[in-house]
């Protein structure tokens, strides 16, 4: 197991904002620091999580020092933050993020947004099974995971749907099988969730953020999707926010077990 927890950038009494737990926050132009970005403006405090070994093994690299200045900004904002750096191919990471997450930040997690992801493209024929295995381990088992942790700790007041639970997917399949897999097995489980837990007053939605440039597309990949997609440009991170924000918030409590597309129409 390995899980490092970053300082809290704030300190005081337990706090009245309510806490958001988001995952995959890795680098500061990534979809997940985009969301905790808008929801700490939104009154949120926010955990968060990162695995620095993934960044290592992508093109794009390690972002030194990504996970403290991310916390920096969110605490000027007015966030109490904790960063946690885990392994999500470990089984016991997820009950461990909670109980860290809820230490530092003295109260119980009320949002849990899934960002994280394992992404290696490769499709039917050159998939390993250790790439097969790892892709399902963090964007499958480790969502279930940590929804049923979220499930078995959440509180809320009778007849209030004040839990949220956010996950964002993907429709690649082609050349990219893993990864388009896994994220479809995740649809599944986070939908399952916005009946099994609604009891418990928590809606959960799933989120396609369409093409996203966060450093990892070509200029010719790049040209191609802005010209499939009718708003002539790519999504970003603050798009994806502005949706994941609203769905967490007391005006998106009508919104439970959907999959919402934000792609500006770009085309399948």
């Amino acid at each position: 197991m390995t899980i490092t927890a970053q300082p809290s950038r704030s300190s005081g009494p337990a706090p009245s904002r309510p806490i958001a737990l988001i995952t995959g926050v890795g680098r500061s132009i990534g979809i997940g620091a985009g969301i905790a970005r808008r929801l700490a403006a939104s009154g949120w405090d926010i955990a968060f999580t990162y695995w620095t070994p993934y960044d290592r093994r992508m093109e794009w690299g390690v972002e030194a020092g990504a996970a403290e200045a991310i916390a920096k900004e969110l605490a000027e904002a007015g966030a109490r933050t904790a960063a946690i750096e885990a392994d999500l191919t470990d089984p016991d990471a997820p009950a461990r993020i909670f109980d860290e997450a809820e230490q530092r930040l003295g109260g119980p997690v009320t949002a849990l947004v899934l960002s994280h992801a394992e992404s290696v493209d490769s499709g039917l024929l050159d998939t390993t099974v250790e790439a097969f295995d790892r892709h399902f381990a963090v964007n499958s088992r480790a969502s279930w995971l940590l929804i049923r942790e979220y499930g078995l700790r959440f509180r809320s007041a009778p007849g209030t749907a004040t839990g949220r639970i956010v996950a964002l997917t993907s429709d690649h399949t082609v050349g990219n099988l893993p990864y388009g897999a896994s994220k479809g097995a995740l649809d599944r489980i986070t939908l399952a969730a916005a009946h099994e837990l609604a009891h418990l007053g928590v809606t959960a939605n799933v989120v396609n953020p369409g093409p996203v440039d966060t450093g990892w597309m070509t200029d010719d990949l790049r040209e191609s999707l802005v010209r499939g997609t009718p708003l002539g440009r790519l999504g970003t991170p603050r798009d994806t926010a502005h949706l994941v924000d609203f769905l967490c918030s007391t005006e998106g409590q009508w919104i439970n077990g959907q999959l919402l597309k934000s792609n500006g129409g770009a085309a399948g």
